[in-house]
């Protein structure tokens, strides 16, 4: 008798887990769009947020962490620097080598497509949901929270 509920229990995770992915795929899409044009590459994208996390790296480090050739690295670099947002300074410890940062222009440029999807989401929460459905979604939020914890 308990095999039908666990079918339907199933079916249900399955669908909730669907649902929950292709959410997530359409907000990325819509905030993304609100950051404003940078013009970069999903590999440039991901490198300058590599170096907001981690800092100062070898362009042979960066490759390594990005799964890609050091070759295919200084193709993703070369344009970074030529825009500005990336430069390069010698290494302390090693004055052969590189450490390549992200610039003023670029920490700019990170702060204001944040504070632009922010102000966007932020404004589309206030004009489309209610106070109550507002405390919805933050109960919705602990859910989600609590799937992707330890």
């Amino acid at each position: 008798m308990s095999s039908p509920v666990v079918a339907s229990e199933t079916e249900l995770a399955f669908s909730l887990a669907l649902n929950i992915r292709m959410f997530f795929r359409t907000l990325k899409r819509h905030v993304h769009e609100q950051g404003g044009q940078s013009g970069l590459s999903a590999a440039q994208i991901s490198v300058v947020l590599r170096l907001e996390k981690d800092g100062l790296a070898t362009v042979s480090s960066l490759a390594r962490a990005e799964g890609m050739r050091p070759q295919s690295m200084s193709a993703v670099m070369a344009p970074l620097q030529q825009s500005g947002l990336v430069r390069g300074t010698a290494d302390p410890s090693d004055g052969r080598q590189t450490l390549m940062g992200l610039t003023p222009k670029c920490f700019k440029l990170l702060e204001e497509g944040r504070a632009a999807r922010q102000d966007w989401l932020t404004g589309r929460i206030a004009q489309k949901l209610s106070a109550a459905e507002q405390k919805q979604l933050q109960s919705a939020l602990e859910l989600l929270t609590k799937l992707v914890e330890g």
